[in-house]
């Protein structure tokens, strides 16, 4: 089946299965922005160790779809792994260790013997949480604004800046996304929290926290939408591969791909959608703000990656050498890879079905204080 695709089609099919990947990502941060608000929502000991022990049952679904998302990358497009993780080696060392410590305090929070506290591992969370999220935005932003790296005939390449990567916290576009999405994270955690948490204190906080982290989250998003859809993009010329900059590209991309359009407009509804109808809503309709607005995510943060690699786009664009960028048809695995890869692919759907239903087997009752008391494990 697969292995009489071209090339090129089973690299578009491995682009999309990055994309959604990347996309259940940027989702699942919602644990990240929850430890961001372990303090602005919980007042006292019980309460921080509800919030905590809520997010603490879903934070591997977090840290496993971080690890698939890479190896993917890896597998499917050895060259900007290559590029990306062995270049910008600081922004990813950063984010692994961030990933890391979060590993380890919820571990460690609240075994007996602790010595450094509990608040030593919260604030470990709390770093987690912010580093993350900013750091992984940023890093995705740098699909439409670019890097600086080379790339010589042996595909060997070489980083051109000191700071390998951390420049690109710099700019503003990258730091607009880096904050859309810290803040999205806590949006999206909040709806989560309202959704699973019975404690009546911390709902009441978290009515009043939605819209400070949804609004935030709109500017940002807004901001980083407008520098997108207005600049020069990273064209690739269809016969030549010669890669140049062509006004409105981004923009171009999403109407020349109508079914991007919907999907990404789709998304952005829903996103507003789930927030509005938690934020005004006091009946059990607000229990759906997460799946809604959780949705949308995906729906939005899949069509920028299509924007990024499809339409004849340099998804990593080298802004050392325009000709040195990366796209999904000179980054890729060879044809026989990808089918190997294409046929393992076909179990993905059975993990998500097993995602789906762990993730109902754990959120089926929301965490109270006497569940607590029975629980043999606290984090």
């Amino acid at each position: 089946m697969f292995e009489n695709l071209s090339h090129l089609a089973l690299q578009q099919y491995w682009w999309v299965i990055v994309s959604l990947l990347g996309a259940l990502l940027v989702f699942l941060l919602f644990v990240q922005g929850g430890q961001t608000l372990i303090y602005r929502l919980g007042k006292d000991d019980l309460q921080r160790t509800l919030l905590v022990n809520v997010l603490g049952r879903k934070w591997e679904f977090t840290f496993t779809t971080l690890v698939t998302f890479g190896g993917a990358f890896f597998a499917s497009f050895p060259l900007f792994y290559s590029t990306s993780f062995g270049g910008a080696y600081w922004v990813w060392m950063l984010i692994l260790f961030a990933f890391v410590i979060q590993a380890v305090s919820y571990e460690f929070r609240s075994k007996p013997g602790n010595f450094l506290g509990k608040r030593t591992y919260e604030t470990f969370l709390f770093i987690n949480g912010l580093v993350g999220t900013v750091l992984l935005g940023a890093a995705v932003s740098t699909f439409f604004t670019g890097s600086s790296f080379s790339v010589n005939e042996n595909n060997f390449s070489q980083w051109e800046t000191p700071f390998h990567g951390l420049e690109a916290a710099l700019n503003i576009q990258n730091l607009s996304l880096g904050l859309a999405v810290f803040f999205l994270s806590r949006t999206l955690a909040v709806l989560f929290f309202i959704q699973n948490v019975n404690h009546p204190d911390i709902m009441v906080r978290a009515r009043k926290q939605l819209l400070f982290d949804a609004i935030p989250f709109l500017v940002f998003f807004l901001t980083f939408l407008a520098f997108l859809l207005l600049k020069d993009g990273f064209a690739v010329h269809p016969q030549t591969k010669e890669v140049f900059m062509e006004p409105f590209k981004y923009l171009h991309n999403l109407l020349q791909m109508p079914v991007v359009a919907i999907l990404f407009l789709s998304g952005v509804v829903l996103v507003l959608i789930g927030i509005l109808r938690t934020a005004f809503c006091f009946e059990k309709c607000s229990d759906y703000g997460i799946w809604l607005s959780g949705t949308g995510t995906v729906l939005v943060v899949f069509s920028l990656f299509l924007l990024a690699g499809f339409n004849h786009t340099a998804y990593y664009p080298s802004v050392f050498d325009l000709q040195d960028s990366l796209t999904i048809e000179n980054s890729s695995s060879s044809h026989y890879t990808l089918t190997a890869m294409s046929y393992v692919s076909l179990f993905v759907p059975l993990v998500l079905a097993y995602i789906f239903f762990t993730w109902r087997a754990l959120t089926r009752k929301r965490i109270d204080k006497s569940e607590l008391e029975q629980e043999s494990h606290i984090y």
